[in-house]
């Protein structure tokens, strides 16, 4: 399989096209992720994403250590990147409803897992990262 992805929003305004994808799928259940997506957050890290057209392409800083892409047309979150200094500084993650074959990717790990909400379980395991162990990565919120 290739580790290029292409993806886009809901109203086409904004595509892209994304290297070095993982094939291992993580899902966020922070206060943000949740407010933003509606429900927990899947993504696919990437090596790089470029934009077709970035005119719609809005980017906020939404913590000390990371900031959001969406679409400014449509509001579709379309991507979560590290910007804290350190090794993970640029990392970025594509969100997994925005790719356009989805396919092939396999859940590995819960961020927040301790915010999970009652109302939802994810069947199979995989790494569980609780707020504490996340915060003592990135320093505090």
């Amino acid at each position: 399989m290739s580790n290029e992805r292409t993806g886009r929003c809901m109203c086409g305004a904004v595509t892209y096209s994304a290297s070095g994808v993982s094939s291992e799928a993580t899902v966020c259940h922070c206060d943000m992720c949740r407010r933003w997506s509606s429900g927990m957050l899947f993504a696919v890290s990437c090596e790089g994403v470029s934009f077709e057209d970035e005119s719609a392409l809005g980017v906020v800083d939404s913590s000390a250590w990371a900031q959001r892409g969406f679409c400014t047309k449509c509001g579709t979150g379309l991507f979560y990147r590290i910007t804290a200094e350190g090794p993970m500084k640029g990392v970025t993650s594509v969100t997994l409803g925005t790719l356009d074959d989805p396919t092939g990717l396999t859940l590995v790990k819960e961020w927040f897992s301790d915010k999970r909400p009652d109302v939802y379980e994810l069947a199979g395991d995989r790494e569980c990262v609780t707020e504490a162990q996340v915060l003592a990565m990135f320093g505090g919120g």
